[in-house]
């Protein structure tokens, strides 16, 4: 099974959007500054994560959650956790 998730910068409040078949083993990766287009703005946690039943299946929703209508969507998704937060 693949995930997509998305994480918030605990540093600047910014989402990142990923997918991966380990959602905990990315976090650790993006929080040690592992990952090039992340490091700059750990910490960070997941505030969204789907489940797929295959590769091809999350990535194409990886591409269509970084489009205005999917930035949209999670926005809606978790408005009331980046309230409290």
């Amino acid at each position: 099974m693949y995930y997509v998730y998305v994480l918030r910068s605990k540093k600047d409040g910014k989402l990142y959007t990923g997918f991966t078949d380990n959602p905990e083993k990315r976090l650790k990766k993006h929080n040690a500054g592992e990952v090039l287009s992340t490091k700059v703005r750990v910490p960070f946690e997941i505030v969204y994560l789907e489940g797929c039943k295959n590769k091809t299946d999350a990535l194409h929703r990886e591409i269509y959650l970084k489009t205005s209508w999917g930035k949209r969507y999670v926005k809606n998704r978790i408005k009331n956790y980046l309230r409290s937060h």
